[in-house]
């Protein structure tokens, strides 16, 4: 059996901005490009995501060096 603790960290290979999109993607196991199109269209549906992302940004840690 697994134990390994699913973490989420800040992508240090998928980062436009920081990283946050790509380490969501890889958490989820979804492609970074379509967690960027939803942090998009909730944007206009709910103004407070750019508070979330830029929460996200900073207590989130960056993903370890390999």
């Amino acid at each position: 059996m697994n134990n390994e603790v699913k973490r989420l960290y800040r992508s240090r290979d998928e980062r436009m901005i920081g990283g946050v999109a790509g380490g969501l993607g890889k958490f989820l196991g979804i492609d970074t490009t379509i967690v960027r199109l939803i942090m998009v269209v909730l944007q206009f549906a709910f103004p407070g995501t750019l508070l979330a992302y830029l929460i996200l940004l900073l207590i989130v840690p960056e993903e370890p060096a390999a």
